[in-house]
């Protein structure tokens, strides 16, 4: 059995955390509670891919990373696309959800949980994955769930260096997202704003279900006057989407268009700049717990500090 106290030490010398969200955290020491006999572990939460290539560069990298970061700890994974858990299963490779890896985790003993989703950005994939959580947080002593890729501005904008670094100011690098039809997809906006607002006029964000559409990348994509294209999955992996909306019907549209294509196909999950912030926001949450609004408005209450 591995125990926490060894990874206490090693995690009061981190650093270089990431900014989150200034007043929505307190700080507080994930393993402060922890007595004899408690365990901590480590859940890594994925979509998931049926695509053994894109897997082996990205998700299975990114585990075995936390693993090196956090040796002490218990590291278990788990996907939360019930399709592809399915079609995996078919081939007998065994996935299972979050919450059967949290129920499973509960009946070894462990008290204290660490979840990190490797989830792009704060949508449907992040809400069901704190409903998991807030489904058996009785059942522990302490749960905590990371941050997803992109969160808040200083999140922004270390992706945004990651993925600019190299970039050629001839070629348009057009950003695929998954997208999603809620407000949520404004995230994606959000980066494409900030991608001009550091003068990366060249890099134009669409997605595949969402906004902005495939017609408003294009719009961009004419105004720019380039005519080579970059097509870059702006997703974790580089599997369905990538290999079939992407390099299919993304490229052969733009190339009726007249543009000259290459598809990058490479997750974000393959880049370490992009490996390190979910790492980085891993260790934010081992000094860090989120505060609830309730919470932070009895404090307003009390105190009479003024709201933002």
């Amino acid at each position: 059995m591995k125990t926490i106290f060894t990874s206490f030490f090693m995690l009061l010398t981190t650093f270089g955390l990431l900014a989150h969200g200034g007043g929505n955290y307190e700080h507080s020491d994930f393993f402060g509670s922890m007595q004899t006999g408690d365990k901590a572990a480590i859940l890594m939460v994925h979509f998931g891919t049926t695509h053994d290539d894109t897997r082996a560069l990205t998700i299975d990298v990114l585990n075995d990373r936390v693993k090196q970061q956090f040796p002490d700890l218990e590291v278990r994974e788990a996907y939360t696309s019930r399709i592809v858990i399915k079609r995996l299963g078919d081939r007998s490779i065994i996935k299972a959800d979050p919450l059967e890896v949290l129920q499973q985790l509960k009946s070894e003993g462990y008290t204290h949980i660490l979840i990190q989703s490797s989830t792009i950005i704060d949508g449907k994939e992040m809400e069901s994955l704190e409903r998991n959580a807030a489904e058996v947080k009785d059942q522990f002593k302490e749960v905590r769930v990371g941050n997803p890729l992109l969160y808040d501005p200083d999140d922004y904008e270390a992706v945004i260096a990651a993925i600019t670094k190299g970039a050629d100011k001839n070629l348009a690098y057009v950003l695929v997202g998954h997208g999603t039809y809620d407000s949520t997809t404004a995230q994606y906006a959000m980066l494409d704003y900030m991608l001009k607002a550091k003068g990366h006029q060249n890099f134009i964000v669409g997605t595949i279900e969402g906004y902005p559409e495939y017609d408003d990348m294009l719009a961009q994509l004419q105004q720019s006057g380039l005519k080579k294209v970059v097509l870059v999955p702006f997703m974790f992996v580089a599997g369905e989407h990538a290999k079939n909306d992407i390099e299919g019907d993304w490229k052969e549209e733009l190339e009726k268009a007249g543009y000259t294509v290459e598809v990058k196909m490479q997750g974000l999950g393959e880049n370490v700049e992009i490996q390190d912030i979910f790492i980085n926001h891993l260790k934010f949450k081992t000094r860090h717990r989120k505060l609830d609004i309730m919470e932070k408005k009895a404090k307003y209450r009390q105190t009479g500090e003024k709201e933002d």
